[in-house]
């Protein structure tokens, strides 16, 4: 019996993990197990919004370590993690400047001013990347103004799942699920725009070509000697949380369900005209020549704050009491530019409710409700633009990620978007990592042979919609309070 030892390192705004999947080549059998988790969080510094990248490189290695030091014979390892933040590299290898986060308000204003420079219509056709004010892009014209000094001291710049991979092998690498998410990569030859580098005054030296999923970077040394192959996975986590997704046609959407909702659908082709634009629709990079049509949602981070704000321990119990609550008594636009970062989640929810002529929720559940109704509904519209873009009807949701075990929203998304609703896998990311390294081994032929194994192995959920369910008058509603907001498109 051949069994290969996959490690998959899944790395989330909110937390990460280092996971061991074992691989009976003749039983054709995975099984998945949790090695380390740890947190992951926001950590300021100098007043800017950053990440502990010397932190989570520790853990990362405490995860690999234990693995080793119990004498498994790892076949391979590869990271996947958030999109568009990066890493600046002087030629020593050491960091430029601060590992910023996406969320740092350095940002702010900046994508405005690039939109009227550049023209936005010329520049979504150019990349046919969802306009957000933390893109890529835009952070790396905040740091060319307001850092200009450092420049010359840079060498690489490296989104982060690659600089994890160069810290375990030293070589560098850009993959192109995750490069996608930047709204520097030229839509039609998959390589970085090079009027996008000489706008932001960027060398085309810092970066290299794009690499493919599957792709071999090099070795990690273990411990106890070993060499340790280290590939290059679909290293956006959503591009992972996609492969592990079991879609079976034109007919189903995916929602990637965690701190942040992305709904999608997989294609061959973009979509990149001006009702894309309009809606706001993203083309990040798939495997196998796919593409990932989807609309970046604001998703569970609002839940994950008022958790956090108001020091709510029992999550399940708050869901209970929400759930139990009148539907739609006061909705928001999660998508407002306002949610992204603002002091308090709670008061801004709070806020908004009050500019329409709402009831303000003030208890802990009533603000939940307010925020699984909004995203339901949100929800509904993302599924209706992209049913328009295909121009057929989308028939089936399968919903992943940590989002995915939320069976009150499951269920109010299936009533809401009146269509069928299948939940899991919980560990999308990890098992679409996991998939990838197999295929480059040579252990899988196909992302829809890999689809059929997981389906067997990890059963899902099925949540059917109520014919009857009455939200008509409160669709009206959200519409048109999501029409008042300023949205990211202008």
């Amino acid at each position: 019996m051949s069994v290969r030892n996959i490690v998959a390192i899944d790395l989330g705004a909110s937390s990460g993990r280092v996971m061991l999947a074992t691989w009976c080549t003749s039983t054709q059998r995975l099984t998945l197990k949790e090695i380390h988790r740890f947190a992951n969080c926001l950590t300021p510094v100098d007043g800017h919004d950053t990440w502990d990248l010397a932190a989570l490189e520790s853990e990362i290695l405490t995860g690999l370590t234990t693995i080793d030091n119990n004498g498994v014979r790892i076949s391979s390892i590869g990271i996947d993690t958030w999109g568009v933040d990066y890493v600046l590299l002087d030629k020593r290898g050491e960091r430029v400047g601060l590992p910023y986060a996406y969320r740092d308000h350095r940002t702010d204003g900046v994508m405005n001013r690039v939109m009227n420079e550049l023209g936005q219509k010329s520049l979504y056709w150019k990349t046919g990347i969802q306009f957000l004010p933390f893109n890529t892009l835009y952070q790396l014209k905040a740091f060319s103004e307001q850092q200009p000094e450092l420049i010359e001291q840079v060498k690489h710049l490296l989104l982060i799942p690659d600089y994890l991979h160069y810290r375990l092998t030293g070589k560098i690498n850009h993959e192109y699920t995750n490069a996608s998410t930047t709204q520097m990569l030229n839509l039609s030859s998959g390589d970085w725009d090079n009027e996008l580098l000489d706008y932001l005054g960027i060398p085309p030296q810092w970066l290299t070509k794009p690499s493919q999923p599957g792709t071999p970077i090099g070795e990690w040394q273990a411990p106890s000697g070993r060499s340790v192959p280290v590939v290059s996975v679909a290293t956006h986590d959503t591009a992972s949380a996609v492969i592990a997704a079991p879609l079976t046609g034109h007919h189903c959407a995916y929602l990637s369900s965690g701190t942040w909702s992305l709904m999608g659908i997989e294609s061959l082709n973009p979509f990149n005209d001006l009702k894309a634009m309009a809606a706001n629709i993203t083309n990040e990079g798939g495997i196998n020549g796919t593409y990932r049509v989807l609309k970046n949602i604001m998703g569970l981070w609002l839940l994950q704050r008022i958790c956090c704000e108001l020091a709510i321990a029992d999550l399940p119990q708050l869901i209970a009491k929400a759930e139990k609550l009148p539907a739609f008594t006061s909705l928001i636009n999660p998508n407002d530019e306002r949610f992204i970062n603002p002091s308090s989640i709670v008061e801004e929810i709070r806020q908004a409710c009050a500019e329409h002529q709402q009831p303000v929720p003030q208890a802990p559940e009533e603000l939940a409700r307010c925020i699984f109704d909004s995203l339901a509904m949100l929800y509904r519209q993302v599924m209706l633009e992209l049913s328009a873009l295909q121009g057929q009807p989308i028939k089936q949701l399968h919903i992943v990620g940590g989002g995915c075990q939320n069976a009150f929203l499951n269920q109010l998304c299936a009533d809401v978007c009146q269509l069928t609703v299948l939940a899991g896998p919980v560990e999308a990311s990890t098992l679409g990592n996991i998939g990838c390294q197999l295929m480059a081994l040579g252990e899988i032929d196909s992302v829809a042979s890999y689809r059929k194994l997981l389906t067997e192995s990890f059963p899902l959920r099925c949540y059917t919609p109520n014919p009857v369910f009455d939200f008509a008058q409160h669709w009206c509603r959200f519409q048109a309070l999501s029409h008042s907001y300023e949205e990211f498109v202008l």
